[in-house]
């Protein structure tokens, strides 16, 4: 039995949003001159998650991740539109190979945000979610 291994669970994740047809970053949006940012777009931020024991017996094959999604946007809507569109991809299970994977658990956020060190101002709302996923 292998040790479960993060990547191909995010993976899984901006799959899913990016299938709800969202511009999704991984760790933060480019910071690269030139680069103008859409009217709206999500960020994912994972976290490296736990190898959990499944039994007495010691055997670390089960997997628990926290990870959040900022959803931005031009206005306040657009950043709740985000938001809506990343909760409904999140919705359903996830595929990783080798693994059965609940179903995220929304665990919320903060209200929304406005970012006044953009250009022009824009608005975030960060949302954490948590999965867990055993071998198939």
């Amino acid at each position: 039995m292998s040790t479960p291994t993060v990547l191909p669970h995010m993976d899984a994740v901006q799959a899913a949003l990016q299938a709800a047809g969202l511009t999704v970053y991984l760790g933060g949006a480019p910071t690269s001159a030139g680069w103008s940012p859409p009217d709206k777009y999500a960020v994912l931020y994972p976290e490296p998650g736990e190898a959990v024991r499944e039994s007495l017996a010691d055997v670390r094959a089960d997997f628990m991740a926290t990870f959040q999604v900022t959803c931005v946007g031009a206005s306040l809507e657009r950043a709740l539109w985000v938001a809506d569109k990343v909760r409904a991809a999140l919705s359903g299970p996830l595929t990783v190979a080798g693994r059965a994977v609940w179903r995220p658990e929304d665990l919320g956020g903060p209200p929304v945000q406005r970012d006044d060190d953009t250009t022009p101002p824009s608005f975030f709302v960060p949302v954490q979610y948590r999965i867990k996923s055993i071998p198939a």
